[in-house]
């Protein structure tokens, strides 16, 4: 069902979140917008390369199991 292999991809996205949050606030509050929507950007370009594959795997097990093939 649910493995540690795929509880520890949340874990890294929840990582990131809280790093690109920070780096978010402090470029923010420092008055470098322009740098805080970059690091966003980033982060979520990040994440998205990470669970794009998750997502693949997923449509490709519905596949299977409905033998949409």
């Amino acid at each position: 069902m649910f493995s540690l292999a795929e509880a520890g991809i949340i874990f890294r996205i929840a990582s990131i979140a809280i790093i690109i949050s920070v780096f978010y606030t402090f470029l923010k509050q420092a008055g470098r917008d322009e740098y805080a929507y970059m690091i966003l950007l980033a982060g979520l370009a990040v994440v998205l390369t990470m669970v794009i594959p998750q997502i693949m795997e997923l449509f490709q097990a519905v596949e299977r199991v409905f033998s949409l093939y």
